[in-house]
């Protein structure tokens, strides 16, 4: 049984590391997450957390990489509960600073997570609200490696009934300072072995405290460095996941809902009612291929393509062939989730037509790939890539055997590609750029890919398992 396939049997038989939310509210918690400077992967990261958060339900994340502007409108943060901060930058001046601090004395909570706590030396009252941070005395941290976090205080909201984390993969800080003496309450600890370049000793890992009438919660686990794809676990580590929800569940309201693992309590393969009020059609129920059918075919490829898992799952095994909508569309947004088995390679191809052998010949690619594992991985050819013409701009992709994000806009002659909420592709067809693109690559053998204005939507049997669901599309009309 192929890895990907075992994720997907613990997350429906199972669920043994998931967020079981059994939570009834009326509204769910305004959060707004934080970010835009970094010494790490801030845009990967920034967007996880807010996928994590709104997986459970239980929040609704506004994400602002412009924190100066938004923190300096006051009324405009009346509104939310909890701030989460992935953010190590500049200072965000007045009023921003003031309104925020305002807004915490107040009530509203604060998240604080990795290189956050690089943030800001100098500013007294931040040094007073997340308690330790990363300053002159800090001797930094060891190589990223899988450590156990345990919780110290099991009866405290945030860590009641959880499990030990075990083997979570991260960077593990050495000696934060308390620049102002502030009591805090010690959640979770790690050993910093010597072996990985550690202290020796025992450091936190988990942290809460009170801020005027707002709770602090503050994590240094969750670090991703740009570039370093292997890192990129630390975050979707379901352990981290589930730390993150309650912590910013308490943050927000001073108690604790949600369950103690990490299941994807999220409805998918459905439309929201205001989806359907834009205007997006469904491609896929969770149950049925009846919208799907093989390429050039009348039905689907006997075998190959299931949905036992709540998606459309090209399962490993024997050759099978591409699916393609039933429909045919022109000026679109397209959406789904894409989940990759480690070293996979799959596509998204978009207006492609049924009259060359295979849909890539008329059709263009959004590349869909476990990039550092995958043989073939230059930059035109990876996760989110307009494949073998324009590289993915950001690197937002996430590991394989976790769910991706992808997003096609098409309009006329101009397509955009977006991965995990960044735009990674922007580029019109007529243009000089294009032309350069399409007469350095492969396509030259295939000169009427990208060519159609109207086709099917493809997904591509690589030969790797791969699944997809929450697909859907919303045509546009011309201007739209």
């Amino acid at each position: 049984m192929s890895t990907l396939t075992k994720i997907a049997l613990l997350a429906v038989v199972c669920l043994s590391l998931v967020l079981t939310a059994q939570v009834s509210a009326a509204e769910p918690i305004k959060a707004l997450l934080i970010t835009g400077q970094q010494n790490h992967n801030w845009r990967y990261t920034s967007m996880v957390h807010k996928d994590t958060l709104e997986a459970t339900g239980l929040f609704t994340v506004d994400l602002t990489d412009s924190p100066s502007s938004k923190l300096a409108d006051a009324k405009g943060l009346a509104g939310y509960q909890v701030f989460v901060i992935d953010y190590n930058g500049e200072r965000w001046g007045e009023p921003a600073e003031a309104n925020f601090l305002n807004a915490v004395k107040n009530g509203a909570g604060v998240v604080i997570i990795h290189a956050t706590n690089n943030s800001f030396v100098g500013w007294t009252e931040w040094e007073k609200m997340i308690a330790l941070l990363w300053i002159n005395g800090t001797t930094g941290h060891g190589k990223f490696h899988p450590y156990d976090v345990n919780y110290v205080d099991r009866e405290h909201p945030i860590t009641k009934g959880l499990p030990d984390m075990k083997a979570h993969p991260d960077e593990l800080y050495h000696k934060l300072v308390n620049t102002q003496n502030t009591k805090f309450n010690l959640l979770a600890s790690s050993m910093s072995s010597k072996e990985s370049g550690g202290t020796g000793n025992v450091e936190p890992m988990a942290l809460v405290l009170d801020y005027g009438k707002g709770h602090v919660f503050h994590t240094p686990l969750g670090h991703v460095w740009t570039n370093a794809f292997d890192s990129k676990v630390s975050v979707v580590d379901p352990q981290f996941r589930v730390l993150l929800c309650r912590g910013t569940e308490w943050a927000a309201t001073g108690k604790v809902m949600l369950g103690a693992t990490w299941d994807d309590v999220r409805q998918h393969n459905v439309l929201t009612a205001t989806e359907k009020a834009q205007g997006w059609k469904l491609l896929f129920d969770g149950t049925s291929t009846s919208g799907w059918r093989g390429y050039k075919s009348d039905k689907m490829p006997e075998g190959v393509w299931d949905t036992t898992h709540g998606s459309l799952w090209r399962k490993p095994g024997k050759e099978g062939g591409d699916i393609v909508t039933l429909e045919q569309y022109a000026d679109f947004e397209f959406e789904c989730d894409w989940n990759i088995a480690v070293g996979g390679n799959s596509g998204i191809i978009y207006r492609c037509t049924e009259d060359h052998g295979a849909s890539y010949e008329t059709g263009a690619e959004m590349q869909v790939l476990d990039d550092p594992k995958y043989p073939d991985s230059s930059p035109k050819n990876r996760a989110g890539a307009l494949y073998d013409l324009f590289p993915m701009s950001q690197d937002v992709a996430r590991p394989a055997g976790e769910w991706n994000h992808a997003r096609i806009v098409c309009k006329g002659t101009r397509i955009e590609h977006w991965l995990n909420g960044y735009k990674v592709v922007d580029v019109d067809t007529t243009s000089e750029e294009y032309k350069k693109a399409f007469a350095a690559s492969k396509w030259t053998q295939m000169p009427d890919m990208g060519t159609r204005m109207k086709g099917h939507i493809a997904l591509q049997d690589h030969g790797s398992e791969v699944m997809y669901r929450n697909v859907k599309i919303r045509e546009l009309k011309s201007g739209k």
